[in-house]
């Protein structure tokens, strides 16, 4: 028996363990201070009406044993797969619904799609970087070679014609920065994709905050992405699923390698690994594009961009360079005063008990900057923005 030794290359996960550790450590001493937590990338909403009473509904459902369902279809049910079809076409998309895969969230595919491609294969990463994307090929053991993400291109790589790869992962709006790449943006990357015959894995996990219709949310409004991109999406953030688990993934027939279909590849993968996300979730997700559940969730996206407004405007007064915040729920800071991005983290939770994320946890490029996300509270928002404009000169 031999273990897989890809995973004693895995570097240690110390970013929150840290963060949590140096947090117990400060409200262990300071037990009157109020802590402010703005680092966490989870929401803090609770889920709107209509998808608890379509939770309860499915529940009774499954209480009888005329509606009583058993093993569901891998690639989700048609009623939640026809309203992803629908919303797609509202962004002049047209997705098959057999191109449309029901999963438990994007995290999963995105590490879960590798099962199709060859090891042989060379991943291009942004860094900084979700640290998914990494760990995942680490664990695989794939070549791994990293696209500068930087302030002087906004945290925005484009493809340089003298790298070569296989697969290329974006997310947009960007988790850590906040970035969103433009049309022109991401048609160099798929017109790079064909030429080089390699795969883009698009996230587009917070593609619900992009406000204006000239930013595209999906890569299948770019003219060619059909032919080489993979679409990964997330009820996590759209409508606080991050408790309760389910996404979406998009695998074009068009999209063919070697002679074959990767959808083809896919069904046959999660037919095979993957039971399906619970019916009960999936008509919680369902509720979500009724005329009712858009108006709910809306209400709870406009409250988190309402938070990254109050943060935005904060570093505007400052005058702090940062990405993110207008089209994205998190804002991406440059420490002040040639900080480091621990160095910075220290200052903020010693002098004004604000905790927020390093950007060297998200690779080198991300030493000197500084993550905050607007998931929490509105007052604490205001608060912690308070305290920062006396702390900052």
């Amino acid at each position: 028996m031999n273990i897989n030794e890809n995973y004693l290359n895995l570097e240690d996960s110390y970013l929150f363990s840290t963060i949590a550790k140096k947090v117990a450590e400060y409200t262990k001493a300071n037990p009157d201070k109020k802590l402010i937590k703005m680092g966490i990338g989870d929401v803090t909403l609770p889920l709107a009406p209509v998808v608890v009473k379509a939770i309860k509904n499915a529940a009774d459902e499954m209480g009888v044993q005329a509606t009583f369902r058993g093993y569901g279809p891998e690639q989700g049910y048609d009623f939640l797969r026809e309203e992803i079809k629908k919303y797609y076409a509202r962004k002049n998309v047209d997705i098959a619904l057999d191109e449309i895969f029901i999963s438990d969230g994007a995290k999963s595919d995105l590490g879960n799609i590798l099962d199709i491609f060859s090891l042989d294969n060379t991943v291009l990463i942004p860094d900084p970087v979700y640290p998914v994307y990494v760990d995942t090929n680490v664990m695989a053991g794939r070549k791994i070679i990293f696209a500068d993400a930087n302030e002087s291109n906004g945290f925005l790589p484009l493809p340089d014609d003298n790298v070569k790869c296989d697969i290329i992962y974006i997310c947009s709006p960007n988790n850590p920065t906040g970035a969103v790449y433009t049309k022109d943006g991401l048609k160099k990357w798929v017109d790079y994709a064909i030429k080089n015959d390699a795969v883009i894995l698009f996230d587009a996990a917070y593609e619900c905050f992009i406000k204006s219709s000239e930013l595209p949310s999906s890569i299948y409004e770019i003219e060619g992405a059909k032919k080489c991109a993979i679409e990964f999406c997330s009820f996590s953030k759209t409508a606080g699923f991050t408790g309760t688990r389910c996404g979406y993934t998009v695998v074009p027939k068009t999209l063919v390698r070697q002679g074959q279909m990767l959808n083809k590849f896919w069904t046959r993968r999660q037919t095979t690994k993957f039971n399906g996300v619970p019916y009960i979730v999936q008509k919680a997700a369902a509720a979500i594009f009724s005329e009712e559940g858009q108006k709910q969730i809306k209400e709870n996206l406009s409250y988190y961009s309402e938070n990254a407004k109050i943060i935005s405007e904060t570093m505007d007064k400052k005058g702090i360079w940062y990405t993110g915040g207008k089209h994205s729920p998190y804002i991406w800071l440059k420490c002040p005063n040639n900080m480091k991005s621990w160095e910075f983290f220290d200052y903020l939770l010693t002098n004004i008990a604000v905790v927020g994320t390093p950007g060297a946890g998200f690779g080198r490029n991300g030493d000197g900057y500084f993550r905050l996300t607007s998931f929490g509270n509105r007052e604490n928002t205001i608060e912690a923005m308070r305290r920062f404009s006396e702390l900052i000169n």
